[in-house]
Parts: structure tokens; sequence; C-alpha cells
């Protein structure tokens, strides 16, 4: 068996397994959202490496019925993989995360991937019409020198949401999280294969140096590595626990009555009064030494009584502030940011989750929803 052969079957067994893990993680119970994203992803990634596969293959260049079916159906789609990657990395580590039609505009580059096909179609049309067309043969090189220069409109793709992806990641305040840490691996990954194909990339852009470069060592520089991409990517992504794992809760008796009559008014009057929850340092045992309650009275009231952790309950205060605040956006002229610092919340990320938590929908759609439509004042 020559090298080329070995490499051959290698493809083929990467197309595989990323179909395999691809059917996994699309149904996973687990996860569903970022695993079916991290799924699509990998069968993107998959379905290149059977291009390569087919078109290395002499049984299927040799039938013209196959050759014009693979020269018809695009099979290498990558200009999908950037935004996949930077909203798997979202979607993961913000649970509350979801895709909307206002990021389908992400996606709308895949018309570059089709380039090509598009050609063959257009080609077609126009010979089936009786049309003037150019000699296939000058057709044929203007779809070569297409695929070759689509890479690179690629590759700054997939660059682009991998600094976008990273930039997100540092400002995630949950640097301990296993999803953290995994994904900063999965960006690591991705930095490693971009790294490889731009060492790739750059003389083969090259006119002079396209043909040489292919007779040389052909596209398996840059799939191979895909090959082993595919591998990790698929096996941590399917072994990684879910965000929020179920738990085995302890029967907790709910607190009494009377512990609820002189603990509520206490945690009310800190937070409606003395507004606490504008200190953007509040914690437990901050807010158990301004009431003079326990820290394990004002956990079981909120969590048994009120149905809220600590979080959510000095968050649902922040977020009212939040929006009272954006109520006098006119006047203030502050911005979504400052206006959330102001409120108590200490970063951006968590601001996000908290008010998506509490809203159901980003604190921009909350100001274009609710507050374009306000009547101004009289005044202005």
């Amino acid at each position: 068996m020559t090298f080329a052969e070995f490499f051959h079957i290698l493809i083929l067994l990467g197309f595989l397994q990323g179909l395999i893990m691809s059917i996994l993680l699309f149904f996973s119970k687990k996860r569903s959202h970022p695993n079916r994203l991290l799924g699509t992803l990998i069968l993107l990634i998959a379905l290149a490496c059977l291009n390569l596969y087919l078109f290395e293959s002499s049984w299927f260049t040799g039938n013209p019925v196959l050759n014009l079916l693979g020269n018809l159906i695009p099979l290498v789609i990558i200009m999908p993989l950037g935004p996949l990657l930077y909203f798997y990395v979202k979607s993961t580590m913000d649970p509350t995360f979801r895709l909307s039609r206002k990021q389908a505009v992400h996606f709308m580059p895949v018309i570059i991937d089709c380039g090509a096909q598009l050609s063959v179609v257009i080609y077609f049309t126009g010979a089936l019409l009786g049309f003037s067309v150019p000699a296939p043969a000058s057709w044929g090189r203007f779809i070569d020198d297409y695929n070759v220069y689509a890479d690179i409109p690629r590759w700054g793709s997939v660059t682009v949401y991998l600094w976008l992806s990273a930039r997100y990641l540092a400002g995630v305040s949950t640097e301990k999280s296993p999803h953290y840490r995994w994904m900063r691996q999965f960006v690591r990954l991705f930095l490693v294969f971009q790294i490889i194909w731009f060492i790739y990339l750059v003389p083969y852009v090259i006119p002079s140096l396209t043909d040489k470069v292919l007779n040389t060592v052909d596209w398996y520089p840059v799939y191979i590595p895909l090959v082993v991409l595919i591998y990790c990517l698929g096996i941590k992504g399917y072994l990684m626990a879910p965000e929020e794992a179920p738990v085995a809760r302890k029967i907790v008796a709910p607190p009494p009555l009377k512990l609820i009559a002189e603990a509520e008014p206490l945690l009310k009057k800190a937070m409606e009064q003395d507004r606490l929850y504008l200190d953007p340092e509040l914690n437990l045992a901050l807010l158990a030494r301004h009431t003079g309650l326990p820290q394990k009275t004002i956990s079981l009231v909120l969590n048994q009584h009120l149905q809220k952790s600590f979080n959510e309950f000095v968050n649902g205060y922040r977020v009212e502030a939040f929006k009272e605040h954006a109520r006098q956006l006119r006047q203030d002229n502050m911005t979504i940011l400052a206006m959330a610092f102001d409120a108590g919340f200490n970063s951006q990320a968590t601001f996000q989750r908290a008010f998506r938590t509490h809203t159901g929908m980003s604190p921009r759609e909350y100001m274009t929803r609710h507050l374009e439509k306000q009547p101004k004042p009289e005044n202005e």
C-alpha cells in the first residue's frame, strides 16, 4: 500500500467518524442546543473529507454521471464553520443562548461555497438555451481558479470568528468551569489548524505554485489535520457533562412561617430601601451582616420560600434598576454597559445572562421593543 492510498483511507475513515459523531451529537439529549451546533460543524468538516475522497477515487471521477453530480452538489461548505464555532462557544458558556433570525446574516456568505456549482449550472443552462458559451476547457479553468481563491475568504472567516470566540471567553467570569477549560481547548485546536492551513494556503494561491503544491503533497497536509480535528472535537464534545447536570436534592422542609415573617421584610428592606444590590461586591456574607440574619436563614428563605438563588434574588433588582436607567436613556445618554454597571453588575457576561433569564430577551431587544415607542417628554 502506498502512502497516497493510506492517506486516502484515512480521509474516508475521517468522513465516517465525522458522520457518526455528528449523528450522536445531533440526537443527544444532553445540552441539545450546543451539541447540535457542534454536530453540524463536524458534519460540514466530514463532508469536505468526503469530497476529497471522491475526487481522488478513479471509480468516481471515471463515471460521467457521478462526476457531474459531484460538480453540482456542494460538499465543501466552509463559510458556516466560523459562525458555528463561535455560537457553539457562546451556547456552551451561556445555557440561555439561542440562535435567532437576526443571526442568520452570519451564514449568508455560504454563497461563496456554492460559486463553482452555480457556475456549472449557469454554463449548462446557457448551452441548453442556445446562448454562446465559452469552451468547456476555459470554463473549467475558471471554476478551478475560483475554487483556489475561494479559500482566502474561507480562511479569513474562520479566523475572524475564532478571534471573536477567544474575545468572548476572555470576558467570561467562570474560568474554573470545566466547560470554560473545554472551550479554551476547542479554540486552541482550531487555532493550530488555522496555522497549518495558512502555511499551505500561501503557496497554494500563488498561480505559479498552485499546480506544484497539488502535485507534490495534494490536499493531505490540510485534510489529515482535519481528520484529527474530527476525532478530537467529536469525542471530547460528546463526553462533556451537561452544563446543568441534574442532581439529587435533599428534601428540605419549608421554613417556618414565623421565620419567613421576620426575614422577608429585612431582605426586601435591604434591597428596596438600602439598595444593597448596587454594590457589585455584594455576597451572602455581606447581606447577612447588614440584616443581622444568619446566612443559612437567608438561603433557606430565598430557596424554599421565594424559590430563588441568592444571585437570582439580587440580579432581579439589578435588572429592574437597569430598566429604570434605560427609561432615562434619552436624558442621561448612557451606554447599555454603563447602565448595567450603574445597576450593580460587575461584568457584561453576567449582566447579559441575568437580563435574558429575567426578561427572555437581550438588553438591546428590550430597548428596541419597549423604549423606541415610548412617548418623548413634553419638554423635548
